[in-house]
């Protein structure tokens, strides 16, 4: 796990905090094996190959991190990108720790309420989020304009809608308030 003293000198516990460029590189490897571990359950996630795309393929992303217990280790990880809609949430990591699953999906939660931030999910996930009050994005063009030039099918009148990611076909729903 990463140690937060020598990643940041000032730090606190139970506060989100933004990694820099060179903390990317340095932690690449820690980071990894968060989002790993939180998408193990379903063989990875699947712009996450390797350690080299928290930098590399995936190194414009914005990393946020929080060490939540007495040690000095990151224990989630919550990664989003900027798009034209907004901020998009694209991937979770976390230490398998009850405090940790809960800390990244609140963060998420919270910040899907507000103007510009949205996500794109599924499953377990998705029910957890609009338990937690994220609303759920119905228009069918605010859809598109969101996802624009991606292959999008069937969008249903509850926001569901059936996406091609990685050439297979995946049923999603967005959250969130995307700014179109």
């Amino acid at each position: 796990m990463i140690k937060l003293k020598s990643l940041l000198s000032e730090i606190d516990k139970n506060k989100w905090t933004k990694l820099t460029q060179s903390e990317k590189q340095q932690y690449k490897d820690e980071i990894f094996d968060l989002i790993q571990n939180a998408y193990a359950y379903i063989g990875g996630h699947t712009n996450y190959k390797s350690a080299n795309d928290v930098t590399g393929a995936e190194g414009d992303a914005e990393y946020e991190v929080i060490d939540l217990d007495r040690d000095d280790e990151i224990d989630a990880v919550s990664i989003s990108k900027k798009h034209p809609a907004g901020i998009k949430f694209a991937a979770t990591g976390h230490d398998g720790s009850k405090p940790a699953k809960s800390a990244v999906i609140n963060h998420k939660a919270d910040l899907l309420k507000k103007s510009g931030y949205y996500v794109e999910v599924s499953g377990k996930i998705k029910d957890i989020l609009i338990s937690k009050g994220a609303p759920i994005v119905t228009d069918p063009e605010v859809i598109q304009k969101v996802l624009v030039g991606k292959e999008i099918k069937n969008i249903n009148s509850d926001g569901s809608y059936v996406r091609t990611i990685a050439g297979h076909d995946h049923e999603k729903i967005m959250l969130g308030h995307p700014k179109v």
